[in-house]
């Protein structure tokens, strides 16, 4: 017996292993786009599964598929789902731009196992065949973006939102842990007034919440599939009312408010719901940015940098320079979302790919859709798991670089004049002295009013000290 079966098409035959569940069409995508080695992601294959299910479900309520053939394409499709043919989707991403080949991937390993479970051969296309029974009133053009915004509001809901709350509750339980410690605040990179520890974490917490607020506002249009409009945006080869119940039954298996696209001649030739949630996973990106980077730079030292705050040590930093501890997660979080911001580079211009009733850069745009939602989501539970909540202040480190600092003068300026305080200023840097010791040399304000002008926490409220 030979490691190949011989399947056919409207090319003709085509040697495939013979242990895999895919076909002819998938074979030739296989040999034509060797490419990256990269293939969709597994939940893009499971939305894809999940689409033939269902619609092979409502063919055979319409008629369109035996009830004893629609039975085994759904067992099938349902092993597609639950990940367990994931092995049998070979092709790359960088592929036709319809998608044309990973629906006809989906529809013969489903085809074929269908086959093989009502006991006949495998590459027969007998009694279930892929076009006919599987791929049933629906065309790459329209199932290839279904899945698509499937899988990423799937994603979105089930592992990035859950993931972003984690973390806002993080931060917002450090900003009230070290509300109390006061530290210098910094603007251009130089000292600016104090602030306290427990606002600057607030504000991180606030730009995640803002970014769950972004996702919430772009998910109406992502929940709109493209399903029932094939190949053009028309219907053609559908039966009525074959999309919109499929749709349904997608929604109430996933729990997700999906519903038909209101144009589906939009929903195939344009992307703008994938460019638009890439946008605000591109801020998230660049929320996730601001916060990992003042971490590390608050943490940089442990002697010889900010050290404001200490982070959990978590594997030694240096092969040639012994008991160095590097801020790894934060510089993961980094790399993350410099991913995030190319993939928003390449969906955007994917999005520009539209050509008169088709896009022709969906496989692109689904893989790096789904992958920034993916990488967010578990960016954010590290940054929140193994760093956030570690997070100590270093309280003394803090309060000396307050007193050390030539800002402290902006709070006499409304008592003294901007003129003195900057003279003051000044001296200050000159000398190498504080503001507090040259303010009490020249008597500037009476001690007990000077105490209150000069006192950090009460900076940190607003208003004019003392």
């Amino acid at each position: 017996m030979t490691d190949t079966r011989t399947e056919k098409d409207s090319l003709g035959p085509v040697e495939v292993p013979r242990r895999a569940y895919y076909g002819a069409q998938t074979e030739r995508a296989r040999q034509n786009f060797p490419v990256s080695g990269l293939t969709l992601p597994p939940r893009f294959i499971a939305a894809m599964g999940m689409i033939k299910g269902e619609a092979a479900a409502v063919n055979a309520d319409l008629g369109i598929v035996d009830a004893d053939l629609a039975a085994a394409i759904r067992q099938a499709a349902n092993e597609v789902v639950a990940g367990q043919l994931d092995a049998h989707f070979p092709v790359d991403v960088f592929q036709t731009g319809s998608g044309t080949s990973t629906n006809m991937n989906t529809n013969e390993v489903i085809s074929n196992r269908a086959i093989e479970i009502l006991g006949g051969e495998m590459g027969t296309k007998s009694p279930v065949h892929p076009n006919d029974h599987v791929n049933a009133g629906q065309s790459s053009n329209d199932t290839i973006p279904t899945a698509t915004h499937i899988a990423a509001y799937s994603a979105i809901v089930e592992e990035l939102e859950p993931a972003l709350q984690h973390l806002c509750r993080a931060l917002a339980d450090k900003a009230a842990a070290l509300d109390d410690v006061v530290k210098i605040g910094r603007t251009h990179l130089q000292d600016a007034v104090p602030v306290r520890l427990g606002q600057e974490f607030g504000g991180y917490a606030q730009q995640i919440a803002n970014g769950l607020a972004r996702l919430e506002a772009v998910k109406p249009r992502l929940a709109e599939l493209a399903l029932g409009g094939t190949a053009v945006g028309t219907g053609l080869n559908a039966p009525p009312g074959f999309a919109d119940r499929v749709i349904e039954r997608i929604a109430q298996r996933t729990g997700h408010p999906f519903v038909p696209a209101p144009n589906r001649f939009e929903a195939l030739a344009a992307k703008d719901a994938c460019v638009e949630t890439s946008g605000a996973l591109k801020t998230i990106a660049a929320s996730l940015t601001k916060v990992a980077n003042d971490i590390r730079w608050l943490a940089s030292g442990p002697r010889c940098g900010f050290g404001e705050i200490t982070i959990p040590s978590l594997q030694p930093g240096s092969s040639i320079m012994p008991g160095k501890v590097n801020p790894v997660i934060p510089e993961s979080v980094l790399m993350v979302a410099a991913q995030v911001v190319g993939n928003d580079a390449a969906i955007t211009a994917g999005g520009m790919a539209g050509n008169f009733e088709l896009n022709v850069m969906m496989p692109m745009i689904a893989y790096n859709l789904v992958q920034s939602v993916e990488l967010l989501a578990n960016a954010s539970r590290l940054l929140a798991d193994r760093c956030v909540v570690g997070i100590e202040a270093n309280a003394e480190r803090a309060r000396a670089l307050v007193e050390q600092s030539l800002a402290m003068c902006t709070s006499l300026a409304p008592k003294i004049g901007y003129d003195k305080a900057a003279a003051i200023a000044k001296e200050a840097f000159a000398t190498g002295r504080t503001v507090r010791e040259i303010a009490l040399r020249d008597e500037v304000l009476p001690v007990n009013e000077l105490e209150r002008v000069l006192d950090a926490r009460v900076m940190t409220e607003g208003g004019i000290p003392g």
